[in-house]
């Protein structure tokens, strides 16, 4: 359970090998287990929540343990802070295992929490998260120049597949906004706390 004056953490992610960066920072509370951590990358980046997915923090994992991936630790009980207690101020968030969704999370400042605040809160970011199940960069890359020849055949192809339109420098931040406020209100009634 968090404290209003709980510290809050200013993050960084971004989507590795990608160009132009496609990055988001948030504003967290540094007691957020990486359970609801990863709701909030979903939330920010755009990510419809369909696959698989981990921290790496040096050589843990963090994520969904299962029979098949025992190696992996909580993230349900696993709060922030005590990837901080670790030392790292860097760590990597994957998600889809099959398009490998590589994400830098860079810890940027921690400052003390006020009361009256929400988090998690959304500080700014740059380009649209890439549809889901693209096939990674490369597969992100050929979707983006097929549909750079607006009415080329193979732009009607990509959209119809994507399923509308798509603007790759819209990040759509209200619905962004509406998401954390979601994620902010869960906490604060414990939901998003609760492990699975």
């Amino acid at each position: 359970m968090t404290t209003m004056k709980d510290p809050v953490a200013t993050l960084r992610i971004e989507i590795k090998y990608i160009e132009p960066l496609i990055w988001r920072r948030v504003a967290v509370r540094t007691s957020i287990n990486l359970m609801a951590l990863h709701k909030v990358i979903q939330a920010t980046m755009g990510w419809l929540d369909y696959h698989l997915w981990e921290f790496v923090v040096e050589e843990r994992k963090y994520g969904v343990p299962d029979s098949d991936r025992s190696h992996v630790k909580n993230g349900a009980t696993t709060q922030l802070v005590t990837i901080l207690a670790l030392g790292s101020r860097e760590f990597d968030y994957v998600y889809d295992f099959g398009d490998n969704w590589e994400h830098r999370i860079v810890i940027e400042k921690i400052k003390q929490g006020g009361t009256g605040e929400k988090y998690p809160g959304f500080l700014g970011g740059e380009r649209r998260c890439p549809p889901e199940d693209c096939g990674g960069p490369p597969g992100y890359f050929d979707f983006i120049e097929s549909i750079a020849r607006k009415q080329s055949k193979k732009a009607k192809q990509a959209l119809k597949w994507y399923g509308g339109p798509y603007d790759p420098d819209n990040i759509e931040e209200q619905q962004i906004k509406i998401a954390l406020v979601r994620i902010a209100n869960a906490d604060r009634t414990g939901r998003s706390q609760q492990t699975r």
